[in-house]
């Protein structure tokens, strides 16, 4: 299993960036997706989670209206939309997939399979 995180760079307060995952094998072998960021000297948080049964979705209290989770079953991709970047949003970001639970779920420890991370730095 891999996940490789794509998207990440220097982007200004305000702005928008667009972070990609994409999955081996097909998004449907999996139950869920989630989206988490590490800022330095902080611990790993989740800010969004998708489900691949049913497409729903939840988000961080902190990036609730700026954050959008998206999958794309054909290129076997979850997408996180983030607009209105924030100096708070920079971090390393992270997906995961999970094939435990049919429901999202937003803890770590849930997921078993992690890709390498992407950095957004937010910088003006």
């Amino acid at each position: 299993v891999q996940l490789q995180a794509s998207g990440g760079g220097l982007v200004q307060p305000g702005g928008s960036l667009r972070l990609s995952c994409t999955v081996s094998g097909r998004l449907s072998d999996y139950y869920g997706i989630g989206w988490f960021r590490q800022a330095p000297g902080a611990e790993r948080e989740a800010i969004s989670c998708i489900s691949i049964s049913d497409s729903s979705t939840r988000y961080a209290d902190s990036v609730k209206g700026r954050f959008t989770i998206s999958r794309d079953n054909t290129k076997n991709t979850v997408s996180l939309q983030i607009d209105s970047v924030e100096p708070d949003d920079t971090a390393v970001y992270y997906c995961a997939a999970q094939r435990k639970y049919r429901r999202v779920v937003f803890s770590r420890e849930m997921y078993e399979y992690w890709g390498q991370g992407t950095l957004v730095t937010v910088s003006s």
